[in-house]
C-alpha cells in the first residue's frame, strides 16, 4: 500500500486553511492550456474520447449482468457507449461487501485514495471536458471547467471538510475523576469512527460531476461504498469517474466495488429499487422536486442530501451602470441557456420604471435594455455557440414553446447553428402571473412588472421562502433598501448578489468560499459543503475500561 496520504498532505493541509479563510484559492487550474496540463493534454484528450465512442466501456471486475448506454449528444451523434450493468440487489451486495475493508482501512488511508482520485481525474480534465459536452450540452470551455476543475474543487472541498470532522476530537483519551481522599477513577477511553452504511449518489443530466462530487467524496472519506448512479443521458463523465477511484482502490488493498456505477435507462429505471434498499444510508441528490419528494416519503432509513428546483430571481430598483447591468444579466441569462441552477428566471422591475446613469427609464426600456444586451452578446456566432453551448433535454425546448403564448414576448428565442440549441427568450408578465410562479427551466426569463421597488422584493422573497431559490441578485442604489433586501433574503435563505457588473455573475459559485444552496428553503435541504453534509455520515462509538495503574 501507497502512503498517498502523505503524498498529498500538503494539498489537503492547504486546502483545510481555505476552508476557513474563505478566499480565492484553488489547486486545479481552470484553463484547458498546455501551460497547465502539458503540451499534447488537448490532443490526447480529444484522442481519448474518440476512442471511447461506439465501443463498450471497460470496468474490469465491475459486477455485470447486461449493457446499457444510449447516450445522445445535444449536438448531433450518438456517443455508442454501453456500460457494465447489474440488478440492484447486486450492487447492494457488492457495496456491503466492500464496506468492512474501507471502514478498517482508518481515516489517512481513506483520505489519501481520494487526494490521488482527485489528482488522477485533474490530469484527465480534457477527457472529461468532451465527455461532459457531448453528455450535458456545455460549451467545451465551460464543460472542461464544469466537468473538470471546478468539481475537482468541491470534491477536494468535501474531503478536507469530512478530514476535520473525523480529525477533531481525539481517538484516545485518559479520564480521571477525583474521590477525594479514595483513589481518583481512572478510564482509558476509545472512540471509533463508524460509517453510516452504504451510500447513493443521484446524478443529474446538467452537471454530472460538479453536483455529484462532493457526495461521492464525502462519503467516500468517512468510510462510506458509494454507488453511483447518474442520470441516463449523462453516464460517461461519472463512469470515467468511477473507472478511476476503481483503479486507486485496487492499487491500494482496497476492495474495488467501494465504488460502483449503477446505469439504467428510461422505462428500466432502477433508482428507486437503490434508493429504498434498507443497506442504503446515505442518498446525495439532484434534480426535481417531484423526485425529492418521492425520496422523502419513500427511503425513509437513508439521510437525504438534496439540491432540487427553485426559481432564482433579480430584482432591479435602481442603477449607476445600467449598460454593465443589461450586459451582466444578459450573460447570466445566456450562459448555457439557462440550464444552470443558479440561473435567473424571474426579473422584478417597477411598473413605473427605474433610476439610473441615463436617467429615470420605463419598465419598458428596461426591459429592452436587456434584450438589446443579449443581442449584443450573441451577435457574433462563434461567441453565442461558446456562451449558450446546447439544450440537454428535449423538454426543454418544449417547455419553452408551451409559455411562449402566454405572454408578452420581449426578445424572441432562436436558433443556433447545429444541434439543439437555443438563445434566451424574455417575456413581460404582471406580477403575481402563474407563469413565474413555478420554475421554468432553460432559456426562458419573465420580466414581471410590480408596484415598486420594495413590492418586488417582497415578492422575490416569498417566493424563495415557498418555492425555493438557490441564487438573488439586486440592483439598487439606495443603502436602506439594500439593508432591507439583505434582511428579507437571509431570512428566506438565499444567497443575494448585489450590483454585479464586469466578469462576475450570479450563476457563479465558488468552492472554498461560497456554501452553494444553504439548505434554508425548499430549493434543497443540504449546502455544498458545509460541516453538515458531511458530519452525519459517520458516527463515533465509544469503548472504555478501568486502569488499574
Amino acid at each position: 500500500m501507497t502512503d498517498l496520504f502523505s503524498r498529498h498532505r500538503a494539498l489537503l493541509e492547504r486546502a483545510v486553511t481555505a476552508l476557513h479563510e474563505r478566499s480565492y484559492w484553488t489547486p486545479y487550474p481552470e484553463a484547458p492550456s498546455s501551460k497547465n496540463y502539458g503540451e499534447t493534454a488537448k490532443a490526447d484528450g480529444e484522442a481519448a474520447y474518440a476512442g471511447l465512442t461506439g465501443k463498450p466501456f471497460q470496468l474490469p471486475g465491475h459486477p455485470e449482468s447486461s449493457r446499457r448506454g444510449a447516450e445522445v449528444s445535444p449536438f448531433g451523434p450518438e456517443l455508442g457507449i454501453t456500460y457494465p450493468a447489474c440488478e440492484p440487489a447486486v450492487l447492494i451486495a457488492a457495496a456491503r461487501n466492500a464496506a468492512p475493508a474501507l471502514a478498517a482501512a482508518g481515516v489517512e488511508a481513506r483520505v489519501g485514495v481520494c487526494l490521488e482520485i482527485l489528482h488522477r481525474l485533474n490530469r484527465m480534465s480534457f477527457l472529461i471536458g468532451h465527455a461532459t459536452q457531448h453528455t450535458t450540452g456545455q460549451a467545451f470551455a465551460m464543460a472542461f471547467q464544469a466537468g473538470g476543475p471546478h468539481a475537482q474543487d468541491r470534491g477536494l472541498e468535501a474531503v478536507a471538510v469530512a478530514w476535520e470532522e473525523m480529525t477533531r476530537f481525539p481517538t484516545e483519551a485518559r479520564w480521571e475523576k477525583p474521590q477525594g481522599k479514595a483513589a481518583p477513577i481512572l478510564l482509558e477511553k476509545h472512540w471509533t469512527l463508524v460509517p453510516a452504511g452504504v451510500a447513493l449518489t443521484i446524478g443529474c443530466n446538467t452537471f454530472p460531476t460538479w453536483n455529484s462530487y462532493p457526495g461521492l467524496f464525502a462519503s467516500l472519506a468517512t468510510g462510506n461504498p458509494v454507488i453511483v448512479k447518474p442520470h441516463p443521458a449523462a453516464i460517461l463523465p461519472m463512469a470515467l469517474t468511477v473507472r478511476v477511484a476503481r483503479e486507486v482502490l485496487a492499487e491500494e488493498g482496497l476492495p474495488m466495488d467501494a465504488v460502483l456505477l449503477a446505469v439504467d435507462a428510461p422505462g428500466a429505471e432502477i433508482t428507486t429499487e437503490l434508493a429504498t434498499d434498507p443497506a442504503v444510508k446515505l442518498i446525495d441528490y439532484t434534480g426535481s422536486n417531484q423526485f425529492g419528494g418521492w425520496l422523502r416519503e419513500n427511503a425513509r432509513q437513508a439521510q437525504l442530501f438534496t439540491e432540487e428546483a427553485g426559481v432564482n430571481s433579480v430584482v432591479i430598483a435602481g442603477t449607476d451602470d445600467f449598460d454593465g447591468m443589461c450586459a451582466n444579466l444578459a450573460f447570466s441569462l445566456s450562459l448555457y441557456s439557462g440550464q444552470m441552477c443558479t440561473a435567473p428566471q424571474n426579473i422584478y422591475i417597477s411598473v413605473d420604471g427605474i433610476d439610473t446613469d441615463k436617467g429615470h427609464l420605463s419598465f419598458d426600456s428596461v426591459a429592452d435594455g436587456i434584450g438589446k444586451a443579449i443581442d449584443a452578446l450573441l451577435d457574433d456566432p462563434a461567441r453565442a455557440a461558446g456562451v449558450c453551448g446546447a439544450v440537454a433535454n428535449p423538454a426543454t425546448l418544449a417547455r419553452r414553446d408551451s409559455v411562449r403564448a402566454r405572454g408578452r414576448v420581449i426578445r424572441e428565442s432562436g436558433a443556433l447553428g447545429e444541434g439543439r440549441t437555443a438563445t434566451p427568450l424574455l417575456m413581460a408578465v404582471d406580477a403575481g402571473d402563474a407563469l413565474a410562479e413555478s420554475e421554468c427551466f432553460g432559456p426562458v426569463a419573465f420580466l414581471v412588472a410590480t408596484k415598486d421597488a420594495d413590492d418586488g422584493i417582497a415578492r422575490a422573497t416569498d417566493l424563495a421562502a415557498r418555492k425555493g431559490a438557490i441564487t438573488a441578485a439586486l440592483y439598487d442604489t439606495d443603502e436602506n433598501r439594500i439593508g432591507r433586501a439583505i434582511a428579507a433574503f437571509t431570512a428566506a435563505g438565499v444567497n443575494l448578489s448585489i450590483n454585479l457588473t464586469g466578469n462576475i455573475f450570479v450563476n457563479q459559485s465558488a468552492a472554498f468560499s461560497d456554501f452553494h444552496v444553504t439548505g434554508a428553503n425548499p430549493a434543497g435541504n443540504a449546502s455544498l459543503t458545509d460541516t453538515a453534509f458531511v458530519a452525519t455520515r459517520f458516527r463515533r462509538v465509544m469503548w472504555r475500561r478501568t486502569v488499574t495503574s
